[in-house]
């Protein structure tokens, strides 16, 4: 995520605050499985792909990070791994990481 527009932003401080939302959607009793990636676009789909395998997902969370028009390609390619690997899982998208419970609760409302 391209941080230039928000000073004082640190992907350290985004990270915190991602996992601090992660925490609040597994409190919800929902089972978390984080994947995050780091720019080395030639992989990491792959990537994406092999935590796909390697479990059963009721849902797929993509965050908006991800959804910049600079990072198109590489976010094609994470919805047709999840499309190939988890074809019976819900993809959610949250607004901002404040809403990621919420965005999962439309798809997966039970936990």
């Amino acid at each position: 995520m391209d941080l230039s527009a928000h000073p004082g932003l640190t992907p350290e401080l985004v990270r915190a605050f991602i996992e601090t939302q992660l925490d609040r959607v597994r409190a919800m009793g929902y089972e978390v499985v984080s994947c995050f990636l780091n720019g080395e676009r030639s992989s990491e789909a792959e990537a994406v792909a092999e935590q796909l395998r390697a479990r059963h997902f009721d849902c797929v969370m993509i965050g908006a990070g991800l959804r910049d028009p600079a990072w198109l390609l590489l976010f094609e390619q994470v919805i047709n791994a999840v499309h190939a690997e988890a074809p019976l899982a819900k993809i959610c998208f949250n607004s901002t990481p404040a809403d990621t419970a919420e965005s999962v609760q439309r798809w997966v409302p039970n936990a």
